[in-house]
């Protein structure tokens, strides 16, 4: 697999690259061209180029790829415009189920296109974004160059608020729906999860909150990107306390890394006493 977004768009090399494809129409579909989701569609300015270049999160996608396993059950919590949607849907099979959790209709939009267009029967939409508890809250939209956004108690999260250089929004713009895990899975509305991926712009502590009865009973392995420091380390805490043993997925240092996989760490688990998912998966220092 070649990572063309690794190739900085500061170099002279990087903007070439990326030169021909400001000539593509937004809503063209293309083609994926490489990985696991190689030949699935994809519509071209739905997101990053990477993502139909299929080099999007290079690492990330092929650690989650050597992870995940079929007839399994995959929830993709902030799952934006639905590339790792796709990739666990293709990986969990189809004796598997993907629950994707988007709270934001723009990214909505080209999320169920993905699905349509690909004919995928094994993945359930959620609109809605996950919390400690369920409710109503105000999203704060980044804007089509953010993707994304985040819900108000990240947004006024002590970190957000001082660090600067964040590319924080400026308004809160959307009342969403907000969802407990716990909650959906106790009544029955969800299965537990073999995988949790958490990418939910600085709103991360509040998801494992709200889902510490699955964590303590079913135990899913946890693909975690954090976005501040303050929410990094009260995740660290909270997975701590739950049994959980991280390791970053490329940085040396688990108290600076943004990117982390988290097992659950009982006597007699190999993925533990052998490295992390040693038994499912290449270490994480072998693959990046």
């Amino acid at each position: 697999m070649l990572a063309f977004s690794n190739i900085s768009q500061k170099t002279v090399l990087g903007k070439l690259l990326r030169l021909p494809l400001r000539l593509l129409p937004p809503e063209m579909p293309v083609i994926i061209l490489q990985g696991k989701l190689k030949g699935k569609k994809w519509i071209a300015g739905s997101y990053k180029h990477s993502c139909w270049l299929g080099c999007y999160e290079f690492y990330n996608q092929r650690f989650v790829t050597s992870v995940v396993k079929p007839g399994t059950v995959f929830f993709d919590l902030g799952a934006n415009v639905g590339f790792y949607t796709l990739l666990a849907s293709v990986l969990v099979g189809e004796k598997g189920q993907v629950f994707a959790f988007e709270p934001l209709p723009r990214n909505l939009n080209y999320l169920e296109r993905h699905l349509r267009f690909n004919n995928v029967k094994n993945v359930t939409v959620i609109k809605a974004a996950v919390s400690d508890h369920s409710g109503k809250t105000i999203f704060y939209d980044m804007g089509e160059e953010g993707g994304g956004g985040q819900i108000s108690s990240a947004f006024n999260s002590k970190d957000n608020a001082n660090n600067t250089g964040n590319q924080t929004p400026c308004k809160a713009t959307l009342p969403i729906d907000l969802v407990q895990l716990d909650s959906l899975v106790l009544e029955g509305k969800l299965p537990e999860p073999d995988y949790m991926k958490i990418d939910v712009e600085g709103a991360e502590a509040d998801v494992l909150m709200g889902s510490q009865t699955i964590l303590k009973t079913k135990h899913p392995i946890i693909f975690l990107s954090t976005h501040n420091s303050e929410v990094h380390h009260r995740c660290l805490r909270i997975l701590d306390n739950l049994g959980y043993k991280c390791e970053p997925l490329f940085d040396k240092d688990l108290d600076t890394c943004k990117e982390l996989v988290a097992a659950y760490n009982k006597p007699g688990n190999p993925s533990i006493e052998n490295g992390m998912l040693a038994e499912s998966a290449p270490s994480v220092s072998s693959i990046v």
